[in-house]
């Protein structure tokens, strides 16, 4: 019994050596692969893997209250259903031409009266409540396009007659009149291609739970915190750097800026004021900016009052001193003055306008209003928003430094401000104007005629020149390098005309961790975390 006793014991004693080696070779092994995981799934959590998954977090600046195409109203919004859902076509990067999303190829009929997609057939929507991610065609396309030209609030595709499927991967576009600025609208998030199962099945719930062909899928939505999504498996395009995005509301810009130095976001978007030099500061940190698709300006009665005289708008124009006004507006930077109506992101700006525009000159302005009825100066009525009185009173000190001008400014919330605009009981008013880079968008609203009464004419400017200008450029022709000569020449006429002054072009700011790569800094604001032009943002390890 001792001696069996004590070779069992030996045999126990010589397994466990064995076992100890065993696990000591292949701990040694395992411990770089244990450790490299653990890290990734760090990085990971944290939105710093390249390629390989993790979540990326953006900051916006406003809650979203709505991803339904027709209803959605802000900015904000747009950049979430972006990497939901996909439009026909996209803006180049630099904003000056158009690149294929979900449809490849397209043709504008010789009159102007259609245009004519072609579409990709490899397209699936993501799963959804009331379909499993079926193959998107033309009678989709046809779905999405007639409901926004139906229902959308915005009027985001105004014009469009009907949609006419012509085959499975292809659809024309019949319109009301020749509109060359079509192309423009479809880039616009409101003309998205979503399934009308999801549509009619949730009904009016559908803003909370979008459905599209995007590269994310929506998969949580905290009210007023966060909206979180999560990689499309079977997205047609570029595979996402990311396993998802979450878009945080941050209303709060120091806040904003406290979440991006403490590494909460990556991205953060809408900086202005002091958080723009906070984060230039911080050696961590990386300020993005550049001239965005926006305007500031200060519109004149082209109809009553003082300044229906055209020699009163042109002595008011010359003792008005823009870049003082900007300079006092922006004193963190964020702005630069603007030469005329057209932002510099616009494809219809011109640096002859720079030329064009008239200088700073308060004692030939003097002398202007001397040879009118007002010499000696006069009291005018200015309307403004709260968020751009500092606007308001720089021109105020000028006004009666220069001119002798008393103007009264008149506070208003933005119901009471468009009202007193487009019915033309404005003397005068500081207004913003943002849209799409093709100059249509700016021109036109505030400049034909045929607007008068509406919130961008409500100064009731009136030129036939500029009429004849605008409506050539529209259906003459869609080649944009002839469009931009005649905006351009319409931009001239507008400048001589002394109806608005145009005070600065807003960036676009965004504060980011330098270690996001291939973000774009777009003049729309718009972010693309997964672009159809190939610039994918990623986060380097």
């Amino acid at each position: 019994m001792r001696k069996s006793n004590w070779k069992l014991v030996l045999f126990a004693i010589i397994f466990g050596l064995l076992s100890m080696i065993l696990v000591a070779c292949s701990s040694g092994d395992d411990s770089e692969e244990g450790n490299e995981t653990d890290t990734e799934g760090s990085e990971e959590s944290e939105g710093e893997s390249s390629g390989g998954g993790g979540i990326l977090n953006i900051g916006l600046s406003s809650n979203a209250a709505t991803l339904d195409p027709t209803l959605y109203t802000g900015v904000y919004e747009s950049q979430i259903m972006r990497s939901i859902a996909d439009t026909l076509i996209v803006y180049d990067q630099d904003l000056q031409g158009f690149s294929a999303s979900l449809a490849t190829e397209w043709e504008a009929a010789d009159d102007m009266m259609s245009y004519t997609f072609k579409l990709r057939d490899d397209v699936y929507f993501q799963p959804g409540e009331y379909q499993d991610g079926k193959q998107m065609t033309a009678e989709d396309v046809k779905y999405s396009l007639e409901r926004s030209a139906e229902n959308s609030a915005q009027n985001r595709l105004n014009g469009v007659e009907s949609v006419e499927v012509t085959g499975e991967f292809e659809v024309v576009i019949h319109l009301e009149e020749p509109n060359s600025a079509l192309l423009a609208m479809l880039t616009d998030q409101g003309n998205i291609i979503i399934p009308k199962e999801e549509v009619e099945g949730w009904g009016d719930q559908f803003g909370a739970h979008l459905v599209g062909t995007g590269p994310f899928i929506l998969e949580n939505w905290q009210t007023d915190q966060q909206v979180d999504l999560i990689k499309h498996e079977d997205y047609w395009g570029d595979e996402p750097n990311f396993d998802g995005v979450t878009y945080k509301f941050i209303s709060d810009q120091s806040m904003m800026t406290n979440a991006l130095r403490s590494g909460d976001i990556d991205i953060a978007t809408d900086i202005k004021g002091q958080n723009r030099e906070v984060i230039e500061q911080d050696e961590n940190l990386e300020l993005l900016s550049t001239p965005g698709l926006s305007i500031t300006y200060l519109d004149m009665n082209f109809q009553q009052g003082p300044t229906a005289n055209p020699k009163v708008r042109e002595a008011i124009f010359k003792a008005t001193n823009v870049e003082d006004i900007v300079q006092g507006v922006h004193q963190w930077g964020g702005g630069t003055a603007a030469y005329g109506p057209l932002p510099k992101g616009s494809w219809g700006y011109d640096e002859s306008f720079e030329s064009i525009k008239p200088e700073y000159n308060p004692e030939e302005a003097k002398n202007i209003l001397d040879e009118t009825e007002y010499a000696g100066g006069f009291e005018i009525d200015l309307y403004v928003l709260e968020t751009r009185t500092n606007y308001a009173t720089i021109f105020q000190n000028q006004m009666k430094e220069n001119l002798n001008i008393d103007v009264n400014i008149q506070v208003s919330e933005w119901g009471t401000l468009t009202d007193t605009i487009s019915k033309n009981n404005a003397p005068m008013n500081i207004g913003g104007w943002s849209w799409y880079p093709d100059p249509y968008f700016f021109l036109n609203p505030r400049f034909h005629s045929n607007q008068h009464g509406s919130n961008g004419n409500g100064k009731g400017y009136e030129s036939e020149k500029v009429d004849e200008l605008l409506d050539r450029a529209l259906t003459e022709t869609v080649d944009q390098a002839e469009r931009s000569e005649l905006y351009q020449e319409a931009v001239a006429e507008i400048i001589q005309d002394y109806a608005t002054i145009e005070f600065d072009n807003l960036d676009i700011a965004t504060g980011i961790n330098p270690k996001v790569e291939g973000f774009n800094l777009s003049p729309d604001g718009s972010i693309h975390v997964v672009s159809p032009n190939g610039v994918n943002i990623s986060i380097e390890e």
